[in-house]
C-alpha cells in the first residue's frame, strides 16, 4: 500500500513537472551612460596624430545584459561607428574638434529585442575655438506621446539646450501635423524654453526645434510627434 502511494505520488510530481511552463527569459535593461559626459567637451583622449585621437567610452553594467553595442555618430557628417564589448567600456578612434553623439545597447541572446540607453552629445577636443551648440533636448511633450489639452485648447512645448561657448542666441519652433514640420510657428529668445500651442483633438502633431547661436552655428533636436487626445 505505502509502495504504491509513492508510486502515485512520483507519478503526480513528474506530471507537474511536465506540465510546468518554463520561465520566459528576462531581456536585458539599459545601460547609465558615465563618459564622455552629456553636452561637454571631452579632452581626455589619446591623440592618434593631427586628426584623430582614441576615446574611451563608459557605462554602468546592465542586468540581464551579455554584451553591449556602444554606437558613436558624428552628428556632421553622419558617419556610425559601432563596436561590442563584453564589458563596461570601449574605446573608438574620433575626428578632433567634431560634435558627436552615442548610445549603448544592451543586448541578451536569449531574446531578439535589445534595448537603448540615453542619447548623450560631445565635442571630442582639437583645434578648435567655437562650437555649434549641442542639438536640443525635448522635454515635452515626449516622441509618440499622447497628451490633453488644456481649458484653452492648448498644450506646452518644451525643452533645453546647451552650448559650451555660452551665446545662444535664439530657438525656431517648428510645428505642423505634417512631417517633417515646415511651419516655423516662433522664434524665441535664449531666455525662452517653453511655449503654447493651439491644438486639436485626436490629431498627431511633428514638431522640432532649432538653436542657433551668435555665430550663427545651428542644431537641431529631430523630429518629434505627439497625440492630442
Amino acid at each position: 500500500m505505502i509502495i504504491r502511494a509513492l508510486f502515485i505520488s512520483s507519478c503526480l510530481l513528474m506530471l507537474f513537472m511536465g506540465c510546468k511552463k518554463k520561465s520566459e527569459p528576462i531581456p536585458p535593461e539599459a545601460v547609465l551612460l558615465l563618459f564622455p559626459e552629456q553636452n561637454s567637451e571631452c579632452t581626455t583622449g589619446v591623440s592618434l596624430g593631427r586628426e584623430t585621437s582614441q576615446v574611451e567610452f563608459q557605462w554602468s553594467p546592465a542586468d540581464h545584459t551579455e554584451s553591449y553595442e556602444l554606437r558613436v555618430t558624428n552628428t556632421q557628417t553622419g558617419t556610425v561607428q559601432t563596436i561590442v564589448s563584453s564589458s563596461t567600456s570601449a574605446k573608438l578612434p574620433l575626428a578632433k574638434g567634431e560634435q558627436f553623439s552615442w548610445l549603448v545597447r544592451s543586448k541578451n541572446n536569449q531574446v531578439e529585442r535589445s534595448v537603448s540607453s540615453e542619447v548623450w552629445s560631445f565635442y571630442n577636443a582639437g583645434s578648435r575655438t567655437t562650437f555649434a551648440p549641442f542639438p536640443p533636448s525635448i522635454i515635452s511633450p515626449g516622441s509618440s506621446e499622447s497628451v490633453f489639452k488644456d481649458i484653452n485648447n492648448e498644450i506646452t512645448l518644451s525643452w533645453s539646450a546647451s552650448d559650451l561657448d555660452n551665446d545662444i542666441r535664439d530657438y525656431e519652433v517648428y510645428f505642423s501635423v505634417e512631417t517633417p514640420p515646415t511651419d516655423l510657428i516662433q522664434t524665441l529668445s535664449s531666455s525662452s524654453s517653453s511655449m503654447k500651442v493651439t491644438v486639436t483633438p485626436d490629431t498627431v502633431y511633428y514638431w522640432k526645434v532649432v538653436v542657433i547661436d551668435a555665430e550663427g552655428n545651428s542644431s537641431d533636436s529631430g523630429i518629434y510627434n505627439f497625440k492630442v487626445l
